[in-house]
């Protein structure tokens, strides 16, 4: 099984080839919170929520990967923006309890074996402020990927050596139970690849301390 410096590597690898690929939409985020919120974006990479959530919220981003904020760093540079950028890993991060008012976590839960997912939310919710929302996306086990090398249940490792784990929504509110759950919600969308067409599957979720 993969350790945290395996990983590390995996990822600084992964972020070298790492196009930007264009600001992502935040607007469920937006009329959740106030103006000004202090939000984390937990598992940054390289910034197509940070920039976005900068232009109307204090936020700072964190990631595992050095190489992917210093793509962020230069993406909210160019955009005229500003955030903080801190290396952490998600499991461990770096901040006193209760500090933020709201954090987003997509596409990151994915990347953990079990014990690390455990960990994340646990260390998640020990930052996020009281009341203080958590949105989250993952991908779901009808996803076109799923398969490969199993080293747990619905957990692959790819030949890159980045780990992807495949959710259920009930694994989600399971794992989110200590929170009051206000959504989780699974997405499928259609994608032609090389002339047949396949599903992608995202869950999203919002959850409340």
């Amino acid at each position: 099984m993969k350790d945290l410096k395996q990983s590390r590597r995996a990822w600084e690898e992964e972020y070298r080839h790492v196009n930007w690929g264009g600001p992502r939409p935040i607007s469920g985020v937006e009329e959740a919170l106030a103006p000004g919120s202090l939000v984390l974006d937990a598992g940054c990479g390289n910034g197509r929520y940070l920039l976005p959530l900068s232009k109307n919220f204090d936020v700072v981003g964190t990631d595992i990967s050095v190489n992917a904020l210093l793509k962020a760093g230069q993406y909210l540079e160019k955009g005229g923006s500003q955030a903080g950028c801190v290396a952490s890993s998600i499991t461990h991060l770096p901040f006193a309890d209760n500090s933020f008012d709201a954090i987003i976590c997509y596409g990151v839960l994915q990347h953990l074996f079990e014990n690390e997912r455990l960990l994340a939310v646990k260390e998640l919710g020990r930052v996020l402020r009281t009341e203080g929302f958590l949105f989250f996306e993952v991908f779901g086990t009808d996803d076109m990927r799923f398969g490969g090398e199993e080293l747990e249940k619905n957990t692959f490792c790819r030949k890159n050596g980045v780990i992807y784990h495949y959710f259920t929504e009930e694994e989600l509110k399971l794992l989110f139970r200590v929170f009051d759950i206000k959504e989780i919600k699974s997405t499928r969308t259609e994608k032609r690849f090389r002339g047949e067409i396949h599903t992608r599957h995202h869950i999203k979720g919002i959850v409340q301390s």
